[in-house]
């Protein structure tokens, strides 16, 4: 990984800054992406401190503002020249239906159109300099999960399991169209279920829900074994060219099977092109 740059967001903690540290120790520049500057710098240090690699770097942005997603890849850009690497880590669970700076349902904003305009406004700085890989944490949530098409909002009736299964088989089918729009550019895309971690997700919901995911976390994956997967796909030879697929425990294996629809996964692609005001096509 040495010269190599790589950008994660969500890597203040849990299994994004674990991500964060561990592509940092094998060399690479690495840019920790969180929506508070001060924890930002804060990750950044510690991942300098641990590995010993002075070139640990940090830009705060909100990914759930659109705003702050397109300042972010300026930002981006202004500083590198080339990327990678692209983890997109950073997502939430909401119990309770709230709404983004951008007036959208806060789980589809974080969850997955967080993933896919980062990932656009960034996609030919990766093209210039290939060989490229996003890696896209997903969840085996998205078994459960389907695309509402009619109704992807939950405006006519928001349940908080519902949106996030959804938003991560959105992540799936994200993945599996970027990957075909890819073929042949040698930048690869893949998604991954980390597991159920003992981190701070899900703990923003209030005291009942903080004390339930407590409880759970008895015999949950420290953030370092939840992590292997992505770190796995961010910078193993032995998925050099693969694209398109779902990994757990760093195997590939079969994805949900609504995740291989491809009409779906098209007509998601175009919904989100105009949910983010990029071109289409």
């Amino acid at each position: 990984m040495q010269g190599k740059v790589c950008l994660v967001t969500g890597a203040t903690s849990g299994i994004g800054l674990v991500t964060a540290r561990e592509l940092a120790r094998q060399g690479a520049v690495t840019v920790v992406v969180g929506r508070n500057a001060q924890r930002c710098a804060a990750a950044a240090e510690r991942i300098r401190q641990e590995t010993g690699n002075p070139s640990a770097d940090f830009i705060a942005a909100d990914l759930s503002s659109q705003a702050q997603i397109r300042q972010l890849a300026k930002a981006f850009q202004s500083r590198y020249s080339r990327l990678d690497v692209l983890v997109n880590n950073a997502g939430g669970f909401f119990l309770r239906r709230m709404q983004s700076v951008d007036g959208i349902e806060m789980t589809w904003a974080l969850n997955h159109l967080s993933y896919f305009l980062l990932t656009n406004l960034l996609l030919e700085t990766m093209r210039a300099n290939p060989p490229g890989r996003i890696v896209n944490v997903s969840s085996g949530a998205h078994y459960g999960g389907r695309i509402n098409f009619a109704d992807l909002q939950g405006k006519r009736g928001y349940f908080g399991w519902t949106a996030y299964s959804q938003s991560k088989l959105a992540n799936v089918l994200f993945t599996s169209e970027l990957a075909r729009r890819l073929d042949g550019s040698r930048v690869t895309a893949n998604a991954l279920h980390p597991g159920f971690v003992a981190t701070n997700f899900a703990k923003n919901n209030g005291w009942v829900v903080r004390l339930a995911m407590t409880l759970a976390h008895i015999g949950a994956l420290s953030p370092e074994d939840g992590a292997r997967t992505s770190i796995y796909l961010a910078c193993s030879p032995e998925v050099d060219g693969v694209s398109g697929k779902y990994f757990y425990k760093e195997q590939e294996i079969p994805s949900g099977p609504t995740s291989y629809d491809l009409d779906a996964a098209r007509r998601l692609w175009e919904i989100s092109t105009q949910m983010t005001g990029l071109p289409a096509g």
